[in-house]
C-alpha cells in the first residue's frame, strides 16, 4: 500500500486498512496458525478452508478476511447475514462465485435458519439444492459449485447455530489489543495521513482508544481535524487532550454512555447486582446494546464483573467515577 494521502476514490477508512501481514499489527497468534493453514492450502493446491473470526466489533475481522484473499490471490466477495433475506439471495451469490473465490459475510450471526440450510451442502459438497416449481410439479434441482472459502464474522458466535459452526475448518477468537500493539497502530496510521504525532500524543490516544484498532483510527482522524483547525495541523499531547475532551471521552476512552452505565448501577442499584433486562430499562436502551457495546469494554478493564445474581461494578469504577466506594470509611 503506498503511504499518502486518499485520493477521491480512496476513503481514508480503507486507506489506513493494512493490506499487508506486516501491517497488520498484534493478534499474533491468530496469524501464526492462520497462515499455516494459508500456505498449506497453496502447497496442496487447494481451496482453504471456510474460516471464522469472532470477536468485539472493529478488532480486524474484516481486515483479517481481505488479507487471506491478497494471501491467496483470490477474489474476495463481500456481503452480511442482514443482506441475505431470501434463499434467492444466496443462491445468487453462491452461482456467481468462481474458483477459489473467497466469499466474507460479516454479521453472520443474523443469517436466518433457511439461509443457513443453503450453506451446509454449498460448505460441505460444494453443492446448491434449489426447489424449483410449487406443489406436485417441483423438483429438486442441484448445482454444483467451484471450490471456494467462506469466511465469516460475527461478534455472537454464540447465536451462530451448532451445524453451522461445526463445518468450519478452524475458527479465531480476535481479543482486544494490548497498549504497545495500539500504540504502534496509531503511529503507523499516523505515517500514512503524513500526520506529526508526538510520542506523548500517541500514548493519550491509544489510552483512550478502548484497545480497538478502528476506535484509535477514528480518535486519530478527529485529533487531526482539531489540529487543523486550531494549532495549524501540530499534534501534541495538549491537542490530542483536548480533543477527548471535547468528544466527552476520557483517558479510559469512556465515553458518557459508558460512564452513565456505572452511575446507574452505583447510584440506582447501590453498585448492583442488576439484571441485564432491569438496567438495560433503566438506562432507557436494549438488551442488545449494554451486552454487545458497553459491557465487554467495561468488563475487560476491571470496572463491571457480571455475576450469577447480575451486574455489579466494582471499586474501580467507584475510583474512576471518583466516588465512594460503600466499603470506604467515611472521614
Amino acid at each position: 500500500m503506498d503511504e499518502k494521502l486518499p485520493t477521491e476514490e480512496q476513503t481514508v477508512d480503507s486507506i489506513l486498512r493494512p493490506s499487508t501481514w506486516d501491517d497488520y499489527v498484534g493478534q499474533e497468534k491468530t496469524k501464526k496458525n492462520l497462515r499455516i493453514i494459508l500456505d498449506a492450502a497453496k502447497k496442496r493446491g487447494e481451496a482453504c478452508d471456510h474460516l471464522l473470526f469472532y470477536g468485539q466489533a472493529g478488532l480486524g475481522k474484516t481486515t483479517l478476511a481481505h488479507l487471506v484473499s491478497k494471501d491467496l490471490g483470490s477474489n474476495i466477495k463481500i456481503t452480511s447475514g442482514p443482506a441475505l433475506e431470501k434463499m434467492g439471495d444466496m443462491a445468487a451469490v453462491l452461482t456467481n462465485l468462481e474458483k477459489n473465490d473467497i466469499l466474507f459475510i460479516d454479521e453472520a450471526h443474523r443469517l436466518n435458519k433457511t439461509i443457513e440450510e443453503v450453506l451446509y451442502p454449498a460448505m460441505e459438497a460444494r453443492k446448491l439444492h434449489l426447489i424449483v416449481g410449487k406443489g406436485p410439479a417441483a423438483r429438486m434441482l442441484t448445482i454444483d459449485l467451484p471450490p471456494f472459502t467462506l469466511i465469516a464474522a460475527t461478534t455472537r458466535p454464540s447465536l451462530l447455530s451448532g451445524p453451522l459452526r461445526s463445518r468450519f475448518g478452524a475458527s479465531f477468537k480476535l481479543d482486544y489489543y494490548e497498549a504497545p500493539d495500539i500504540e504502534a497502530i496509531v503511529k503507523r496510521s499516523a505515517k500514512v495521513l503524513n500526520l506529526n504525532v508526538n510520542a506523548e500524543a500517541i500514548r493519550i490516544i491509544a489510552g483512550a482508544s478502548r484497545s480497538t484498532p478502528r476506535v484509535a483510527n477514528r480518535l486519530l482522524k478527529r485529533v487531526r481535524d482539531y489540529a487543523d483547525v486550531h494549532s495549524e495541523g501540530v499534534v501534541d499531547a495538549t491537542t490530542a487532550q483536548k480533543t477527548l475532551e471535547m468528544l466527552e471521552i476520557d483517558n479510559l476512552g469512556l465515553e458518557p454512555q459508558d460512564r452513565r452505565v456505572l452511575e446507574v448501577i452505583i447510584k440506582k442499584f447501590n453498585g448492583g447486582p442488576v439484571g441485564a433486562a432491569t438496567l438495560a430499562a433503566a438506562l432507557s436502551d436494549d438488551r442488545g446494546s449494554l451486552e454487545e457495546v458497553y459491557e465487554p469494554y467495561l468488563m475487560s478493564v476491571g470496572l463491571l464483573e457480571r455475576t450469577s445474581s447480575g451486574r455489579r461494578v466494582t471499586p474501580a469504577a467507584y475510583t474512576h467515577l471518583g466516588l465512594r466506594s460503600p466499603g470506604d470509611p467515611i472521614l
